[in-house]
């Protein structure tokens, strides 16, 4: 998400505007980023009874694993998807212009440059353990939306890649889990370990998609408020903009006094996962993890 310190990115290149900073909030259950952090719940993990026409398919469930064994399984896969989302911002920017995250070396692969101890390690260590829900947030990745060629079009692009890069993870998902499901059904000892892989890659379905949905929300300074403060007049623009300071605040109420707004909102995503589980449910192997 593309947050401006104060109001948020104004519409006219030509205005001074200090460096702007994306964030990618981590999923699952709750995600947050630094100054603004921002949490958002997760669907727990989907069922299923659809069956192939082979044999029964299993629950994807992760019933009989205790609260750290599946952190463990969760906590490689939430890592990987904020290292893309805020990888995917950085590259867009460098794309339409703007070097800043290259220059000062978060454009990287490397999940070390995108840690912040406290905010991805020991706060969703404890809230998960304590709670069973995670807060936590990646180190926000730097940009400058006045080095973008096109102010306009480098403003949307940069916002959108988080997101769509999560989507594409979410799609990829499912064609991993089949090539899993080959390789660990043919080979009886890599059985055990395909079918956790196959659990994670649930994981990584619905993390995405749920963060690429709560991304969009138009809610200053998520992802998606940098593409409706285009569609608004510019006065009301400018006040929207504004809004991002209240960010959190507004977040808070949605999720705690307007949940079924919330969760209408999040209906489509709930129905690709419910579409993507039904997908891949035939190809689970069976193990003690999956059933």
């Amino acid at each position: 998400m593309a947050v401006s310190p104060e109001s948020g990115r104004v519409l006219d290149p030509t205005v001074p505007e200090p460096p702007t900073v994306l964030r990618a909030c981590a999923p699952n259950l709750v995600c947050g980023a630094a100054k603004d952090q921002t949490h958002v719940p997760v669907p727990p993990a989907l069922t299923s009874t659809s069956a192939s026409p082979r044999r029964n398919a299993p629950h994807l469930t992760s019933a009989n694993l205790n609260q750290v064994q599946t952190f463990i399984l969760i906590a490689p896969v939430l890592l990987f998807s904020m290292v893309a989302h805020e990888y995917a911002h950085g590259y867009a920017a460098l794309r339409n212009g703007d070097p800043t995250a290259y220059q000062l070396g978060r454009l990287t692969w490397n999940p070390a440059k995108h840690i912040d101890p406290f905010m991805t390690i020991i706060l969703p260590a404890i809230s998960f353990l304590l709670g069973g829900v995670i807060f936590g947030g990646a180190k926000p990745v730097p940009v400058n939306p006045r080095n973008y060629r096109n102010f306009k079009r480098g403003d949307i692009i940069v916002s959108l890649a988080g997101v769509t890069t999560n989507f594409v993870i979410a799609l990829l998902c499912v064609p991993l889990i089949l090539l899993v499901y080959f390789i660990g059904s043919r080979v009886a000892p890599l059985a055990g370990p395909a079918s956790i892989f196959q659990l994670m890659l649930i994981y990584g379905i619905q993390i995405n998609i749920v963060l690429a949905a709560f991304n969009l929300i138009p809610i200053p300074p998520l992802d998606g408020s940098h593409v409706m403060k285009y569609l608004l007049p510019p006065a009301w623009s400018l006040s929207y903009q504004r809004l991002s300071r209240y960010g959190l605040i507004i977040l808070f109420a949605l999720i705690s006094f307007a949940r079924p707004v919330f969760y209408l909102w999040l209906k489509p995503a709930l129905a690709l996962i419910a579409g993507l589980n039904a997908v891949v449910v035939p190809f689970i192997i069976p193990s003690q993890w999956t059933t």
